[in-house]
């Protein structure tokens, strides 16, 4: 009986030792593999080290605004794929969404792309958002100098109003020239005070007269 033990204890040894060794060499770190198709809901890029370098992810999974690895909730209605620093901070992404509500109403429906200052707020923005509250795609460069602060300095875009519009602005965000084009052709040149006020226009000649 005491040797029947003995060999089931080393049976029993030897099972759960090759099982392990089966199960790091199939997914141990030297292994690579291929497939056709991989569905997931989220997927998360590391480090070595552990360190959060990219997300990717449905809405459900999609993680709130972390910061040095902590995260600090936030809800984002889009699913997508969001950027972080050598350091595990969230310096950008790619998000979007869009559905219909009850009433049959387009909600949230569109895309932006985006990248931060360090732990601050974003800088360079590129979007197309077409839903029931806005209407409007273009590139967006700001100024975040405090890092608390946003400041536009560049838009490039379309508006809701079909307006085409490049508009440059100060440090404080007023804008101080403004060229545009409106959905019928109508085309103007503005240079404004930091008050807003036009200080010299420039028009068509017919749209002058």
């Amino acid at each position: 009986m005491q040797r029947a033990q003995q060999f089931l204890l080393l049976y029993s040894g030897v099972l759960t030792a090759a099982f392990v060794a089966t199960v790091l060499f199939a997914f141990g770190p030297w292994r690579t593999e291929s497939f056709r198709e991989l569905t997931v809901e989220r997927l998360n890029v590391v480090e070595p080290d552990g360190t959060l370098r990219m997300v990717i992810s449905n809405h459900d999974m999609l993680p709130g605004i972390i910061v040095r690895g902590q995260e600090r909730a936030l809800d984002r209605p889009q699913g997508g794929m969001l950027f972080y620093n050598d350091e595990g901070s969230e310096i950008g992404g790619l998000i979007f969404g869009g559905h219909r509500n009850d009433k049959g109403a387009i909600v949230d429906s569109g895309v932006s792309l985006s990248f931060d200052k360090y732990e601050s707020n974003q800088i360079v923005s590129l979007y197309g958002v077409e839903d029931s509250e806005n209407r409007f795609a273009g590139l967006s460069v700001a100024d975040s100098p405090s890092g608390s602060e946003v400041n536009r300095r560049i838009w490039l875009g379309r508006g809701e109003d079909g307006i085409a519009t490049l508009a440059l602005m100060d440090a404080k965000g007023n804008k101080r020239l403004l060229m545009q084009v409106e959905a019928d052709g109508q085309a103007q040149f503005s240079i404004l005070d930091e008050k807003g006020n036009v200080i010299q226009n420039l028009l068509p000649p017919a749209a002058s007269e």
